[in-house]
């Protein structure tokens, strides 16, 4: 089970983020999903709210890449540690486009049930994203 779980938890980022293929979302995302992650506003559960994120950070870095680092399961749970990179040519939020690029690290860990991810847990560089983008000022730099 910790294979197969580990394959859903790598289709997650890869296809649903780095190919933007919103169908994936109701083939592998469980109608009662919820995305917990201090940087990004609230979702709707299921299948939607994964549709939306995707669609969010797509939006605003159109050449978005995440890259798998590491993976690691044990039972219903699947941790991943990933690298996104991007360029900013498109709004995110309230943000508009700095043309700018960004590398960051994250952890996920997903809860996985029937072959369907129903949670995800994530904790990621949201401070340096927006430091790298201008959007926030390095420290040392003071506001702009």
């Amino acid at each position: 089970m910790s294979e197969e779980n580990k394959a859903i938890a790598r289709r997650f980022v890869e296809e649903g983020f780095n190919k933007g293929n919103p169908a994936l979302a109701d083939e592998i995302i469980a109608s009662n999903f919820v995305n917990h992650d201090p940087g990004t506003p609230p979702l709707p559960a299921g299948p939607e709210g994964y549709k939306q994120l995707v669609t969010m950070y797509r939006t605003g870095f159109p050449d978005i890449q995440l890259t798998v680092e590491n993976l690691i399961a044990e039972g219903d749970k699947v941790v991943s540690r990933w690298t996104a990179r991007g360029t900013n040519t498109g709004a995110l939020g309230d943000i508009s486009p700095t043309g700018k690029q960004f590398t960051v690290t994250g952890i996920s860990v997903f809860t996985i049930a029937g072959g369907k991810v129903v949670e995800q847990r994530t904790n990621w560089d949201t401070l340096g994203m927006l430091q790298q983008l201008g959007v926030i000022p390095k420290p040392g730099q003071g506001a702009r």
